[in-house]
């Protein structure tokens, strides 16, 4: 019996993948958007086990996102190697959805190893987004990104693909920009990727937008510059038109080849809550084996079916694929009906050690270590307090993603506010209009502090009736979700717990609530001091169970 994976592999956020092989490793690059360090990076050497990498973009030189609005910063990286350094292009989306133009520069940077030093970022352009390099056999490299044009209206505004010349030496774009690929009657076409196999040259792009028509596109040509012939059968995957599918918004694409000649496809997915078209874990990462015909990529189908079937391909995203290589682990892991078992999530933080782990991220800016500290009180991550919830300029905040429908995170606080405007404790956020905050605040003249469930809801603010605490002691902070909705919950001595009011809506924690967004929700600790920028707060642990 042959063994499968569950899509999706990477779960959670985890959006726009490009992957690479590299030796006997896979690497799937994906967006971050404003979440800081930029670019995510897991390996595995299965595609079904993966490992999260130290994301590159973790200094101001090479990304800086202060005061970036809610889904800008970090769009579609593209990762590639060639002459022995791995290739990082990416955009750092300035501004959108604000009128008609868009501020898109685009960089590249370059590392011998995936785990850096990665070098200055060289300026590319910023005709578009979604920018990816290619390396072609003769050893010449072409950039690509999508074109905005902010003159049209709607979907003309993806006005199609372009391709320029990429000279290492002079470290800057030169020659002819060429539109390559308008799209096909799709639409909205960006997120572009080229490659070369016997000769033809394809473009991979996505299509649809980021909704349920979401799906990727491919062409191909005989030279780099086209005219590019569209897939017989496109798109090469999409899940539209399948409402039944547990596997939606198939999309956004890139492939690579084994060492043994299979291609396999990685691809933008989501999941919707049941009954539902909100999808709170936002845009994940699944995979599918692609087979060749006439020269033509096709998905794979699921088992007993055909790739055309009574006239249609069948073109939609399986729940699970064959991996390309069984190690001893998926052995274990596989079920009396060969599925492989993901690998169990659960994990605590302990902040006794450094370096902070490389599952949490922060917000816009590189982390202050004076706001992030393991060695003011040794056995602690000490949070000095900062802007607001809203603030998109300096927040104190460190989280990492949601990544299963049904989960609880916990940790454990210890503060002593100096007023109302000093409050710190455990958040379930998408970004600044859509959060959820179980806040440890005092108010003036008081000597016992409170507890607060704070609400955003677009952009709406409550609070709920004061819970009074202890002057002093720790607090044991936590939030249970079991998909549809959440609740916080206290403690005074973490075995004893009190349930809290009011029922979390985590639907609102998605992409779709807010009307366009592109991230998904995290689950963290914050620190806020209005009043003086200084106060403090420690926390022993946070742990987040699936």
């Amino acid at each position: 019996m042959s063994l499968k994976a569950m899509n999706p592999v990477l779960t959670g956020f985890h959006a726009d993948p490009s992957i690479l092989r590299v030796g006997d490793w896979y690497y799937v690059a994906n967006s971050t958007f404003e979440w800081y360090p930029g670019v995510e990076i897991n390996r595995s050497k299965d595609l079904v086990h993966w490992e999260r990498v130290k994301s590159p973009l973790d200094e101001k030189r090479l990304l800086d996102m202060d005061g970036a609005a809610a889904s800008c910063g970090i769009w579609a990286p593209c990762l590639s190697w060639a002459d022995g350094l791995f290739w990082l292009i990416y955009t750092n989306v300035r501004s959108w959805n604000s009128g008609p133009w868009k501020d898109t520069p685009n960089y590249l940077t370059t590392a011998p190893s995936i785990e850096g030093p990665w070098s200055d970022p060289v300026y590319m352009n910023s005709s578009g987004f979604d920018p990816s390099l290619f390396h072609d056999d003769d050893g010449r490299k072409w950039f690509v990104n999508m074109e905005w044009d902010y003159r049209e209206a709607g979907n003309a505004q993806f006005s199609g693909i372009l391709l320029q010349e990429y000279d290492p030496k002079q470290k800057r774009l030169v020659g002819e920009i060429r539109k390559i690929f308008k799209g096909s009657e799709i639409s909205l076409v960006e997120g572009p990727h080229l490659y070369k196999r016997n000769g033809w040259y394809y473009v991979l792009a996505a299509e649809g937008g980021t909704t349920y028509e979401h799906a990727a596109t491919v062409a191909r040509s005989r030279n780099i510059g086209g005219p590019y012939e569209l897939h017989p059968y496109n798109p090469l995957i999409s899940s539209y038109g399948h409402p039944e599918l547990k596997i939606q918004k198939a999309g956004h694409a890139s492939w690579c080849d084994t060492p043994d000649g299979r291609t396999y496809l990685a691809f933008l997915c989501g999941r919707p809550l049941p009954g539902t078209e909100l999808c709170p874990l936002g845009r994940e990462t699944g995979i599918a084996e692609l087979v060749w015909k006439d020269d033509w990529p096709w998905v794979k189908p699921p088992a007993g079916k055909a790739i055309l079937e009574g006239g249609r391909v069948v073109n939609w995203p399986a729940e699970t694929f064959e991996p390309p290589v069984i190690t001893a682990e998926s052995r274990e892991a596989a079920g009396p009906d060969g599925v492989i078992a993901p690998a169990n999530p659960s994990v605590t933080y302990r902040f006794d050690k450094g370096p902070l782990s490389v599952d949490f991220k922060s917000l816009r800016i590189q982390r202050d270590p004076s706001r992030y500290s393991l060695t003011e009180r040794p056995g602690y991550l000490r949070l000095r307090g900062a802007q607001s919830p809203v603030s998109r300029y300096c927040q104190t905040l460190l989280a990492r993603r949601q990544a299963h429908f049904a989960f609880e995170a916990e940790t454990r606080l210890e503060i002593d506010p100096v007023s109302f405007q000093h409050y710190a404790g455990l958040c379930w956020r998408y970004d600044e209009d859509c959060q959820y905050l179980l806040s440890v605040s005092r108010n003036d003249g008081e000597t016992r502090r409170t507890l607060n469930v704070v609400t955003m809801i677009a952009g709406a603010f409550a609070r709920s009736d004061d819970i009074y605490l202890p002057a002093e002691g720790p607090v044991w902070l936590g939030v249970s979700s079991n998909g549809p909705t959440g609740r916080f919950r206290y403690s005074l001595d973490g075995e004893n717990w009190i349930i809290l009011r009011p029922v979390l809506d985590a639907s609102v924690l998605s992409d779709e609530f807010g009307g366009l967004g592109f991230t998904g929700a995290f689950v963290g600790i914050f620190c806020v001091d209005t009043q003086s920028l200084s106060a403090v707060a420690d926390f022993e642990y946070f742990s987040y169970k699936a």
